[in-house]
């Protein structure tokens, strides 16, 4: 939330092909970037779900939706396609497959993710990611800010 109490959004639909899942990412890191929050998580989050949505929930002439929110400290990342009948499922990556891994990833990297129906036939992925601030590396031990320390 900005200081304000505005809450900082965005959305966007986009072509359910590999282009538009690539500017999902793109245009996500952009918003992110914009409001000063960490993008390098939730970008990866972003192409994942684009792609699911691209790849699986795509039927031609329709498009899919991204939206990105901030609430507290809260990012919330939603795809909506429109093919509701196809709900994911998280799988075991194959170790030799050459895809099948996004929602393993995922869930490795968002604190939360769930799906949600939609108003027929739509569908939406939605994944949360905490944003906390960093914490300041630690000094070394035996040295300042003004170098080295002792003899």
């Amino acid at each position: 939330m900005r200081p304000d109490g505005q809450v900082r959004h965005v959305s966007v639909l986009l072509s359910s092909t590999a282009r538009g899942a690539r500017l999902a990412r793109l245009l996500a890191v952009d918003a992110l970037r914009s409001w000063e929050v960490p993008y390098e998580t939730a970008g990866q989050v972003v192409a994942e779900l684009a792609a699911n949505a691209a790849t699986h929930g795509r039927v031609p002439g329709r498009s899919f939706r991204l939206t990105l929110y901030v609430v507290g400290a809260t990012l919330h990342v939603e795809v909506t396609d429109t093919r509701g009948e196809r709900r994911p499922v998280l799988r075991e990556p194959d170790g030799v497959a050459e895809s099948g891994r996004g929602l393993f990833l995922v869930e490795a990297l968002a604190d939360r993710w769930g799906v949600a129906e939609g108003r027929h036939p739509r569908k939406t992925v939605w994944a949360e990611i905490d944003l906390t601030p960093a914490p300041a590396p630690a000094p070394e031990r035996g040295t300042s800010r003004f170098g080295d320390v002792g003899d």
